[in-house]
This record gives C-alpha cells, sequence and structure tokens, in this order.
C-alpha cells in the first residue's frame, strides 16, 4: 500500500479517506448551480475547482494539515503532495475528456479559458436525479468500458509484474 511508498510512519487508512475526498472535492463546485453563479464564470461548474492551482492548493493543504508527523519537505512529505496533487488533478483531467459542458478551466485564476481533449469518448454526467437515467446508464457505461476496465487492467498487469519480480528474487541465492 502507500505506507511503504510514502513513509512508515504515515497512516494508510487516513491517505485512503483523503484521496477518496480529493478525488471527488472538484465536483463541490455543482453548488455554483444554487448559489446563481453563471456556469462559464471562473467559480462556475468545472471552473476554480478543476483547476491544476486548485489541486496543488488542496494537497498542500492536506499535507501540511493532516500529516504533521511528517518531516517537512522531506522526501515522504514531497511524495505525498504530488499524491494528492494527482489524484485531485485527476478529475479535472477526466473531465476534459468528457463529451459535454463547457470545458475545463485548468488554469484557473489565472485564466478563464476553458479547454477539452481533442479525444473525448465519456459521457458527460446528468446532474442531480437525471442521473438515475438511461443516460446516467449511458454515462456509466462509458465510464466502466474508458476508465474502470483499462484501470483494472493496468492494475491487475502491475501487481502480476510485482509478483513475478518477487519471486526472482526469492529463486536469486
Amino acid at each position: 500500500m502507500l505506507r511503504g511508498v510514502v513513509s512508515p510512519t504515515v497512516p494508510s487508512k487516513r491517505v485512503w479517506i483523503l484521496a477518496g475526498i480529493s478525488a471527488a472535492l472538484p465536483d463541490v463546485d455543482v453548488l455554483s448551480f444554487r448559489l446563481h453563479i453563471p456556469y462559464g464564470s471562473m467559480f462556475g461548474h468545472r471552473g476554480f475547482t478543476h483547476s491544476l492551482f486548485f489541486a496543488a492548493a488542496w494537497a498542500l493543504i492536506v499535507v501540511w494539515g493532516m500529516f504533521p508527523a511528517l518531516r517537512r519537505f522531506g522526501s515522504a512529505w514531497w511524495r505525498l503532495l504530488a499524491f494528492f496533487f494527482v489524484i485531485t488533478a485527476s478529475h479535472g483531467i477526466l473531465d476534459a475528456f468528457t463529451d459535454g459542458g463547457n470545458g475545463i478551466a485548468f488554469f484557473a485564476p489565472f485564466s478563464a479559458q476553458r479547454y477539452f481533449f481533442p479525444w473525448r469518448p465519456i459521457r458527460v454526467s446528468p446532474i442531480g436525479a437525471r442521473f438515475f437515467s438511461a443516460r446516467g446508464m449511458e454515462t456509466i457505461e462509458s465510464e466502466l468500458l474508458c476508465l474502470w476496465v483499462p484501470g483494472a487492467v493496468l492494475w491487475l498487469a502491475v501487481g502480476a509484474c510485482r509478483q513475478w519480480q518477487a519471486s526472482k528474487r526469492r529463486r536469486i541465492p
């Protein structure tokens, strides 16, 4: 698990809980609909909270605040910071592969420009109760095919490589 990757002193349960929160956190901006903030605003949906700046700031807050026992700016601290940055930034990156919306404000607050990737195979998710509709099922299907299946294959491949390497080390006299 991450315990060995980051540091023997980093509690892995805390890391995994915060990783789940970090992956979903950018969508806190759906509250902008209730607050009548325009979608295209920097603080609208897929705006500031989907930016690389937000991902870096959030990662810093998490590591600084939730792992006080780590030596500041030590190697484990930097690895954990990078981990939370990637987890949080991946949300916006994956949203840029969807087929709907106004794009992602990757460079907010420095630019309100929105971006998509040229290849957009993931169906955009309907928000709210419409998620449990035929359209929502299409979204789940596209996410399974484009994200979960390749992710599972990669996870299995990495696990198999690690087992193979471990068995090779055991055989060497």
